[in-house]
């Protein structure tokens, strides 16, 4: 198994920012047939370092994760986080 995790600061981290993104990467849910498990989780804390919002996916396998990667799903979802994200990092790891 495969997990990815993507940690996002948004240019704007309004209240209404930050839920509207979130329930962007929340609907891929079930549109893309390689990603396993999808939780989306929006910080708590607001410390100077806390980034926005948590993206954790897992997938079967590394051809899994690249099969997601180009899907046409997540490829509008990358449209929508270019334009509000100031920052991401990201980890993947075998789990």
């Amino acid at each position: 198994m495969i997990t990815h995790i993507v940690c996002f600061k948004l240019k704007d981290n309004s209240a209404e920012s930050v839920a509207r993104t979130a329930q962007v990467l929340r609907d891929m849910e079930d549109k893309i047939e390689e990603l396993k498990s999808i939780e989306v989780g929006t910080d708590i804390l607001h410390s100077e370092r806390s980034y926005d919002i948590a993206l954790i996916t897992k997938f079967e396998s590394m051809e899994a994760l690249e099969a997601y990667q180009v899907h046409p799903v997540h490829k509008k979802v990358i449209e929508h986080m270019l334009q509000v994200r100031e920052a991401s990092v990201s980890v993947d790891f075998e789990s």
